[in-house]
């Protein structure tokens, strides 16, 4: 047994084994698991597992491993799911007081508004690898260019670029489709219809379609007017006809009708009313964010990313997840990011303030040894879930920290020097091969790393100095 194979064992018996299990999948850092009963898990036993960063215990159950490691147990883990082996030596008796707790946990987190924020959330989330892959490869094609027009004209040069441009940006290109695929499946219906239907709005033909709306005029059609949104609405608009067509149509001709009709009618409605509605709503998303950072400056900086992880704790982050690839496929890069980004980096600051002031805390400073390194990476659930929040107090100077960093983002935003990133999913240091902004690419290196280094100091002096009272130092600051 391998030491992947190892974890994903561990794993699967602390949560109750392949039985409490109704589906699995990964993002870049989080094994995320919809448990069945919550009241199986031995929370305690899950944390103590070599490699487990941290949980959340949310409507999916999410365990922290980290970049590199998540794939491995993942595949590991669904080994062990699809032969169903298990070991049934889980330690202890879930007793009903906790399964009681955790029901009422789940029930307040089943709310309309955040599931709907949980299924735009897990549209994005498989894409993730491939959106950081591609903006890596597209950010070197771009310095590649760099080279060229600066009067190198080496022809090795000058045939990579050319296929590095086009590996980084076929992605990005089909991006909606990839949206509409993932939407169908998360609104209950065929994935290909949901691409199929999503495929309309970038198909280059759309650009011939002109109509004309009464009161409104005419009305020329863009290839991806509409983008993201539009293909998010119309994967979930043919989800919906699907399964009231299926519910209707003869068995023996559904293979038939119900996915033509269901195509038919939705392209018909995505052609004449969801593309010139969602272009607006797209464009007017891009148009205020970027406004928003170009005129609030270092108010509007300081206040998202001293907001942002207390979105994180609600859910509520992944409403910003359309916002993102919005300003991607409109600017090429997304501003706010990088600004979030400093919340994760105030953590790491505040972290090492509570290291020196709770030097007695043996436990504690041992978790922060083991998630700090992780943390300058850029993957802050250790130092959140398991060091500042539990305080109290150090979790709040820690988000205000990361506003000093996001504050200065801000202000060159005020005067156009946007500091973006070419992709979404990574933080920390690992951010930096994804930066892109006016200032070219070194300059705006520079400022992120600026912004970090001040999100570190601020976060650090806010909680060193005010992150305890001293009833909180006699508490804490021992074994």
């Amino acid at each position: 047994m391998n030491k992947y194979e190892g974890m994903a064992q561990s794993i699967l018996n602390s949560i109750g084994g392949s039985g409490n299990i109704e589906e699995f999948t990964n993002c870049m850092t989080r094994l995320r698991i919809s448990i069945k009963d919550h009241g199986q898990i031995d929370e305690v036993g899950l944390k103590k597992v070599d490699g487990v960063l941290g949980v959340v215990d949310d409507e999916t159950y999410q365990i922290i491993l980290g970049p590199g490691v998540v794939n491995k147990v993942a595949e590991e883990f669904g080994k062990l799911i699809e032969t169903g082996s298990m070991n049934d030596s889980n330690e202890g008796t879930k007793i009903q007081e906790s399964a009681d707790i955790k029901s009422t946990l789940k029930k307040k987190n089943n709310t309309p508004f955040k599931n709907f924020l949980r299924k735009i959330g897990n549209i994005f989330i498989p894409l993730i690898p491939a959106l950081v892959g591609a903006g890596i490869i597209n950010g070197i094609a771009g310095l590649l260019n760099n080279l060229i027009t600066s009067g190198n004209d080496a022809a090795w040069l000058i045939t990579l670029q050319p296929i590095l441009g086009v590996i980084g940006s076929a992605f990005f290109g089909y991006l909606t489709i990839f949206a509409g695929i993932n939407a169908a499946k998360e609104f209950g219906g065929t994935p290909s219809l949901g691409g199929a239907v999503a495929a309309i709005i970038v198909a280059p033909a759309v650009a011939n379609i002109t109509y004309i709306y009464p009161f409104f005029g005419e009305i020329k059609l863009n290839a991806g007017q509409g983008g993201i949104i539009g293909a998010i609405l119309a994967a979930g608009l043919i989800s919906a006809v699907e399964k009231f067509l299926r519910k209707r149509v003869p068995t023996a001709i559904d293979i038939i009708v119900t996915p033509t009709l269901s195509l038919l009618l939705v392209g018909l409605v995505t052609v004449f009313l969801l593309m010139p509605v969602s272009g607006i709503i797209s464009q007017g998303i891009g148009d205020i964010t970027i406004w928003l950072l170009a005129h609030g400056g270092p108010l509007a900086g300081f206040l998202l990313a001293t907001l942002f992880l207390p979105l994180v704790m609600f859910g509520l982050h992944q409403a910003l997840i359309p916002i993102h690839a919005e300003l991607i496929t409109q600017v090429g890069y997304t501003a706010l990011l990088p600004i979030l980004a400093m919340a994760g980096a105030g953590q790491v600051g505040s972290a090492i303030a509570i290291y020196l002031k709770l030097n007695k805390n043996s436990r504690l400073r041992n978790l922060i040894k083991g998630a700090l390194p992780v943390g300058f990476l850029g993957i802050g659930e250790p130092l959140i879930y398991g060091v500042s929040l539990p305080l109290g107090r150090p979790f709040i100077t820690a988000c205000l920290g990361g506003g000093f960093g996001g504050a200065l983002l801000g202000l060159f935003a005020m005067t156009d020097r946007f500091v973006g990133t070419v992709a979404i999913g990574p933080s920390g240091l690992v951010l930096i091969p994804l930066l892109k902004g006016e200032m070219g690419y070194g300059a705006t290196v520079l400022v992120y790393l600026l912004g970090l280094i001040i999100s570190y100091i601020a976060g650090f002096v806010l909680t060193y100095f005010f992150g305890f009272t001293k009833q909180m130092l006699v508490e804490h600051n021992k074994d």
